[in-house]
């Protein structure tokens, strides 16, 4: 009985003054913060790439150097069946520049990219692109894509 008495306690014959038995803890355990961090570096790392949008293309492929962009350019799609895309809709060329006028915040300032399948017709961008230039937009660009060294 006696030894019940005494492991009851908790102190072990030690006792603390003024009642308080335990101390706040000033540490902050940061290995939950960590996990959640990896975690949301995995997810985003995987959702990434697929954030791209537009129009699905095979781009031909050019040793040119990649364009530094600071801001995301309104992008003209041309697929290899002819059908012309402003950002993900499907307009005509003679409706493409009033679109265009109504989406671009800086005016004729605002950077286009041109992307054209490699299987369509030269004459069908030069189309695209005159009707561009032509409207006053001077920053226009054609997209290809890097050369793949195997």
């Amino acid at each position: 009985m006696a030894m019940a008495t005494a492991g009851a306690g908790g102190g072990g014959g030690r006792r603390r003054r003024g009642g308080r038995r335990h101390r706040p803890m000033a540490d902050i355990n940061m290995t939950p913060f960590i996990d959640v961090m990896l975690v949301l570096l995995i997810i985003f790392m995987v959702a990434a790439p697929m954030l791209t949008t537009g129009v699905p293309l095979d781009l031909p492929q050019t040793g040119a150097a990649a364009l530094n962009v600071d801001k995301q350019p309104l992008v003209v799609s041309l697929k290899a069946d002819g059908k012309l895309y402003l950002m993900d809709t499907e307009t005509t060329v003679s409706e493409l520049i009033p679109k265009l006028q109504a989406i671009a915040k800086t005016g004729p300032e605002e950077r286009i990219f041109v992307r054209g399948d490699k299987s369509i017709a030269y004459g069908k961008v030069a189309e695209v692109m005159a009707a561009l230039t032509s409207a006053g937009y001077k920053k226009v660009a054609l997209v290809n894509e890097p050369v793949q060294t195997k």
